[in-house]
């Protein structure tokens, strides 16, 4: 059974960046995308293992900073690779804090 975890505030992220969480004994990264919204996907790149929450976000696209392969940060879709995409997380925000469902 899966149950909402707090990772953060919601000012623990600026816009249009990513941070690395550990919840669960996973590591996930949560992503503040421009239009305000928060997403959360698995951290780890399937092509080369990058983390992809160092990566650059350009709207709802984020790019593995190792190699530059691109995820969907709302559905965790891998662009480059449908075989490669990465699992996502639901998210809410509540009382300024971001919960992430693992």
């Amino acid at each position: 059974m899966s149950d909402f975890v707090r990772v953060a505030s919601v000012d623990e992220i600026p816009p249009q960046r990513g941070k690395a969480f550990e919840v669960k004994g996973r590591t996930i990264a949560v992503f503040h995308t421009r239009d305000g919204k928060f997403y959360a996907i698995e951290n780890t790149c399937k092509h080369k293992g990058g983390p992809l929450a160092e990566g650059d976000l350009d709207e709802h696209t984020v790019f593995c900073p190792w190699h530059g392969w691109a995820y969907d940060v709302t559905t965790g879709e891998c662009l480059e690779d449908s075989e490669s995409s990465v699992e996502h997380f639901e998210v809410k925000v509540e009382g300024g804090d971001i919960w992430v469902r693992v």
